[in-house]
């Protein structure tokens, strides 16, 4: 699944080509991904003018001019297109612009999804409701984790995995800034303190910089709306390399925790 790396890099692989355009056509070409179109989609997105585009936790957004944002989630398999050689089966919604672009959404799963509500209440949006602070953001600070985390007895790894901690956070970079922070992925979030906690925040920072920065990871089927892949899976320090040399010489083990792999090295993660 598409990572915040990878929708970051999406939202700004669109802003090229969408930023102070306007829509001239935006035709969903099923009824549904995962859940339904919106009804009024088309009505209200063809003639608007795009004025920014951004991202919150795993979510893009598109704000136009009329006071509306589309939400869309990339689901398992999803991803933009612009200006595709043709428009295919997977293609599920598409919109065209003033300045001769045609954008596709693109999902064989059919796991992602549009939504389409009203800027000023955005905040209130049911998936946004109880979310954490940006990771990238000045909010997400040790203080504000250590705070959080008081007297929780769950693995450290599934309290950054929950989105009402910090948003936006996924499997691979969890796993990354872990090992890099050198803490275990088993260790209760709760017992961990301040000194551990800063190098923590910070690693998770890098680790989604970098990412950002590399065009995101190649997983399955992600690949950024130009359709170029991501190149930051070639420098995953423990995400699937089972068995393979941690940077600190030890040997890198997987585990399973709620049903997802967990990739790190018992030698330095302690």
């Amino acid at each position: 699944m598409p990572e915040l790396p990878e929708v970051e890099t999406t939202v700004r692989g669109l802003a090229a080509v969408l930023q102070d355009v306007r829509l001239t056509s935006v035709v969903a070409r099923r009824a549904d991904l995962r859940r339904a179109f919106p009804v009024d989609l088309g009505q209200r997105m063809t003639g608007a003018r795009i004025i920014s585009l951004g991202r919150r936790a795993k979510y893009g957004l598109i704000e136009t001019d009329r006071g509306d944002s589309m939400i869309f989630h990339l689901g398992m398999s999803g991803r933009w297109r612009i200006d595709p050689e043709d428009i295919g089966t997977h293609d599920h919604l598409v919109m065209h612009t003033d300045s001769g672009h045609v954008l596709s959404l693109f999902d064989p799963r059919r796991f992602g999804s549009v939504d389409l509500v009203e800027t000023a209440a955005i905040a209130s949006f049911p998936s946004f409701a109880a979310m954490g602070p940006e990771p990238l953001g000045d909010d997400f600070t040790p203080a504000y984790l250590l705070e959080r985390l008081k007297g929780r007895a769950s693995p450290i790894k599934a309290m950054l995995l929950d989105q009402r901690i910090v948003a936006g956070l996924g499997n691979i970079y969890v796993c990354e800034a872990l090992n890099m922070a050198r803490i275990s992925p088993l260790r209760a979030a709760g017992q961990i303190g301040p000194a551990k906690l800063k190098p923590l925040v910070t690693a998770i920072k890098s680790v989604l910089v970098d990412a950002i920065a590399a065009g995101g990871s190649t997983l399955r089927d992600y690949a950024r709306p130009d359709g170029q892949l991501g190149y930051f899976a070639k420098q995953w320090r423990v995400y699937g390399r089972e068995g393979e040399a941690c940077p600190c010489g030890g040997t890198v083990k997987r585990t399973v925790q709620s049903g997802r792999s967990t990739f790190w090295c018992p030698s330095c993660q302690k």
